[in-house]
């Protein structure tokens, strides 16, 4: 791997997505990998724009590629739309709070590297320390990984983790239609439908709640297990 791409979606971040890009441009990969960041703006009505182009000033050493959705199309539109601008050989998804560390990369690398996969998740619950915004959002992201274990023969730990890596040819052979927060299980299904045992490795977390800017909804919950019936 020359190149690790790391897409982030943004919707109305302008608290964090400054911080957020110093924390990925000051991540230093292993092996000399080079990174390439992407945000897609997702319609955001606050400050998130001039946050990146703020961002973009003080370090162009490291520049963001920005791009700017017409309208909020969800996380999967921007993630899709991520992957079209990608040019490096690693994909990484991250999202544009502080609840993921980027120096949790490596860690993925690592593993991703030395066992030459296709693809790999970091997990939350893997290591035992992190805590969880709430035990509701707990138990949702439990059962989504328990339908995801037993409707495709996997046995992970977090499916809902935003940290997924993947040989970017393999994800771009992947054909995508998620909008929303479906994106999760979606690439999950269809993975897992090509007969990939799912690889994980622990990950640190550090949880906002809906008052700190967290979007998702227990609905999502029911989206992401309905989206796995659906592919299987």
């Amino acid at each position: 791997m020359h190149t690790l791409s790391v897409i982030i979606p943004a919707y109305n971040e302008e608290k964090t997505i400054f911080r957020l890009l110093q924390k990925v441009a000051g991540v230093q990969l292993i092996n000399g990998i080079q990174k390439e960041i992407i945000v897609v703006d997702d319609g955001s009505r606050d400050a998130t724009e001039q946050q990146v182009a703020h961002y973009n000033a003080q370090y162009s050493e490291t520049p963001a590629i920005y791009f700017r959705q017409l309208g909020n199309r969800g996380k999967g539109a921007a993630i899709r739309k991520g992957l079209q601008l990608v040019t490096g050989d690693g994909v990484i998804i991250q999202d544009a709070d502080l609840e993921y560390d980027p120096e949790d990369y490596n860690v993925l690398l690592k593993t991703f590297l030395k066992e030459r996969l296709k693809v790999i998740y970091g997990s939350r619950f893997l290591k035992r320390e992190n805590r969880h915004s709430s035990y509701w959002y707990y138990l949702g992201g439990r059962m989504v990984t328990l339908a995801a274990n037993l409707l495709y023969n996997q046995r992970l730990t977090d499916e809902p983790t935003c940290y997924k890596l993947f040989d970017a040819s393999f994800l771009k052979s992947i054909p995508l239609s998620c909008a929303g927060f479906e994106f999760c299980p979606e690439v999950t299904a269809k993975v897992a439908g090509r007969g990939i045992k799912i690889r994980e490795v622990p990950i640190n977390y550090y949880p906002r709640s809906m008052h700190d800017g967290k979007k998702i909804k227990w609905t999502d919950g029911l989206k992401a297990i309905w989206t796995l019936l659906k592919y299987r």
